[in-house]
Parts: C-alpha cells; sequence; structure tokens
C-alpha cells in the first residue's frame, strides 16, 4: 500500500500524486513502486547523472508505463497526445491511445501472429486484469526496467533497453525458479515540443522473456500457490 512517506512523489515517476484527487485511477489511489524501485536500484547496471538526456528519458518512459497502467482515462494522461499517440511493436500495425487503454500493456505488447498451436501467451484471450495478475504473481518483487543507451535525441528519440525480475511466483500453471528473467529491446519516441509522445516504436524477442517463464515445472490448479497482491502496488518499470 501507498505510505504516507511516499506523497511527496516518486523519484523515477512524474506525476504520480499531482492533482491525485482528480485522477480516475483503476484501484482507487495511486499506486507504490516501493519494491519495484528497490529492485530497480539493485538490479540496474546504468546510473545516469541528474539531469542527463538518459535519465530523463528512462523516467520519462517510467511515468508513461505507470499512466497506462493505473490511468483508467486517456484524459487524465500527461506523458502523451492523447490526439497523436499510437504505439507500434515489432512492426506490427500501431494502436492509438484507447486501444492500448482497453488492451492493457502486456497485451498490446506481447501480441503475435504465431500460429494458434505455438502460441505460449494468448493475449486475445486476456483482459487488461487478467493480463497484470499473472506477471504480477510471477514477479512478486517487481518487473523493473532501465535504459541502457540513448542514441539520439528529440523529437525522435532512440534507446536501448533492459528489462528484468525474478520469477518468483507461478506463471500459467508453470512454477517458479526463482532465476532472473531478462530481456533486451530497442525502442523509439517521437515528442512534442512539450516532450509529450506521440509515437512509440518498441522492437524485442518475447522469446527471451517467456524462455525464462517456461522453464518452471508444470504444476496442478490445486497445488499452484495463492498470491496475494495489493492492488495499489505494481511490478513493471
Amino acid at each position: 500500500m501507498t505510505s504516507s512517506g511516499e506523497k511527496a512523489g516518486d523519484k523515477y515517476r512524474s506525476f504520480l500524486n499531482d492533482e491525485a484527487h482528480e485522477i480516475s485511477w483503476r484501484h482507487g489511489g495511486p499506486p507504490s513502486y516501493v519494491l519495484t524501485n528497490q529492485l530497480f536500484e539493485e538490479g540496474r547496471t546504468k546510473e545516469w547523472a541528474k539531469g542527463s538526456l538518459e535519465e530523463t528519458v528512462q523516467n520519462a518512459i517510467k511515468s508513461w508505463e505507470m499512466e497506462l497502467s493505473h490511468k483508467t482515462r486517456l484524459q487524465d494522461f500527461k506523458t502523451i497526445d492523447p490526439d497523436k499517440f499510437q504505439l507500434f511493436v515489432n512492426g506490427r500495425e500501431g494502436l492509438s491511445g484507447e486501444e492500448v487503454l482497453k488492451l492493457g500493456s502486456y497485451n498490446a505488447l506481447l501480441k503475435t501472429s504465431l500460429p494458434e498451436e505455438f502460441k505460449y501467451y494468448k493475449a486475445e484471450e486476456e483482459t487488461f486484469t487478467s493480463s497484470h495478475e499473472a506477471f504480477r504473481s510471477a514477479f512478486p518483487r517487481g518487473f523493473a526496467w532501465e535504459v541502457l543507451s540513448v542514441y539520439s535525441g528529440p523529437p525522435v528519440i532512440a534507446y536501448k533497453f533492459r528489462h528484468w525480475g525474478f520469477f518468483e511466483g507461478p506463471f500459467k500453471g508453470h512454477a517458479p525458479t526463482g532465476e532472473m528473467v531478462e530481456f533486451y529491446g530497442f525502442g523509439t519516441l517521437k515528442v512534442d515540443e512539450s516532450l509529450r509522445v506521440e509515437d512509440v516504436e518498441i522492437y524485442f524477442d518475447p522469446a527471451e522473456l517467456f524462455g525464462g517463464l517456461l522453464k518452471g515445472a508444470p504444476i496442478t490448479e490445486t497445488s499452484q500457490p495463492t498470491h496475494q497482491a495489493c492492488p495499489f502496488s505494481k511490478n513493471v518499470v
């Protein structure tokens, strides 16, 4: 849960507590990123100088992800231009802000054109809630995200990233291994003069993620441990 000490805000995410009482939050109030921030600080490979382009890009993407995961109305987003925003993943057709908000970040990022029998994650069968619950269960300490390099500045920002967590809870019938699961990718952000995002392009290999998650031994429904997560907690970036 969010403690009183966090009311001043999150040092990596803008707008977390700004005008919080006027925002339509998915779980009734701003989330807490205490566990994810701890995982990030313990496991990051880069520590960028305050005010650097790399830090600015890293925090901007963390702020965007926070809004996408926890705000229910696009009009409350401050990190994007809601009228122009589009998300492109691995060269697929772009998704509007409303489409991404409805699908959820996991389903938007993990759609695939694989034949049905080879799909290890069926985004079209998941809801926003079920997808977040699945990954929150798998990564109870969080799923951290960092910028590794920034290759160009505004208005089109190109960057390399790393995403990681520890597989310590069940995932889709697979027992946790306790091992680190991580993947790398590249992305671009097209921003306006106010640094609001208009386009996001992301390229990564989902098999790097699922290769770690599917290593866990199969478990039955009756033997699967119950994972209770505080709805205000967050396990991504």
